[in-house]
């Protein structure tokens, strides 16, 4: 390697041209300002007409489980064959139907896991479950 002279010409480029980069992008530029108002006026579409009548909203019944173990359904307490029953014949009858659990905080997962089977049993799809503010200390 004693013989071989290295030049500055040989010496790769480290420098890129951004000039072209800069060029195109200043066009795309200029051409989403030109075409920006064109995409923000409304599109007129003729919609098609439908008869179906409109959605309606879910029934939802409340389920209360207290401490003392008692059930009640909007308010009324009821026994289990007796709650189980109920919602057998509203979910038969109202198939979007949704059932909010309000089950006291204290009481064993196992209670309130017994009752969302209940709830399953009787055919109710929706299951949701009351919950509440959690208290700030002072």
């Amino acid at each position: 390697m004693a013989g071989v002279q290295m030049s500055d010409s040989d010496q790769p480029l480290s420098e890129i041209n951004v000039t072209p980069l800069v060029d195109v992008m200043l066009v795309l530029l200029v051409i989403f300002i030109l075409l920006a108002p064109m995409f923000a006026q409304a599109l007129r579409v003729d919609l098609p007409k439908v008869s179906a009548p409109p959605s309606q909203e879910p029934k939802v019944v409340d389920i209360e489980l207290n401490l003392a173990g008692q059930m009640s359904l909007n308010g009324q307490l009821m026994s289990t064959a007796a709650l189980q029953q109920n919602l057998q014949t509203r979910a038969a009858a109202e198939p979007t139907l949704v059932v909010r659990l309000n089950a006291d905080a204290q009481l064993p997962y196992a209670q309130v896991a017994e009752l969302m089977g209940l709830v399953r049993a009787s055919g109710v799809q929706r299951l949701a479950f009351a919950t509440g503010k959690p208290q700030t200390a002072p």
